[in-house]
């Protein structure tokens, strides 16, 4: 890591309260990022919160949300979300094909058109930024106005983990490979 990497008993009250907080939620643990966002403990805090919401809240289901993830850490080669998430992925349903196909930056057969949108509209915001009036129609269709805002307020959080996760090289556990080609 090019930040230092806070034991409990070197941090702050502040940061400790970040990292307890975390360790008592729905994470059970302190996530990667968070790791590099102790140092600015109000950060920390507030996309901790965010985080937790658009995990394990949000009106998408966890396979939809997974899928869009990995759109992004595809998208920035996030190696670390990469290795998490495609775990998480599969737990969720989404099979190897999907997974290889996105890791490969192809698009995958989904046989849901609310996976077909949750991809293309996924890949479309992390690439340009935006989502075309047709594309916009197609995911309000099939995830409704707040299934698109839980899908935007997603792709953009974990975006900020990507780049938290690549600027601040937090790397894979001991022993592991990345699955991601750059």
């Amino acid at each position: 890591m090019r930040i230092k990497d806070l034991p409990l008993d070197e941090m702050t009250p502040e940061q400790r309260a970040v990292a307890e907080e975390a360790i008592s939620g729905k994470r059970g643990r302190v996530p990667a990022p968070l790791r590099a966002w102790l140092h600015s403990p109000e950060l920390g805090r507030r996309a901790q919160h965010l985080g937790a919401f658009v995990r394990y809240d949000t009106s998408l289901p966890p396979d939809l949300s997974e899928l869009a993830i990995l759109v992004v850490a595809r998208r920035w080669t996030s190696h670390f979300e990469w290795y998490a998430h495609a775990r998480e992925g599969l737990k969720a349903g989404l099979s190897q094909q999907v997974i290889t196909a996105i890791a490969n930056r192809e698009t995958p057969m989904l046989d849901r058109e609310a996976a077909r949108v949750v991809h293309d509209f996924s890949r479309s915001v992390v690439e340009s930024g935006r989502a075309t009036d047709a594309l916009y129609a197609r995911a309000t269709a099939a995830l409704g106005e707040k299934g698109v805002v839980d899908l935007v307020g997603l792709l953009g959080y974990y975006t900020l983990v990507a780049f938290t996760l690549n600027v601040f090289d937090i790397g894979l556990p001991e022993g592991e490979t990345s699955a991601l080609e750059a």
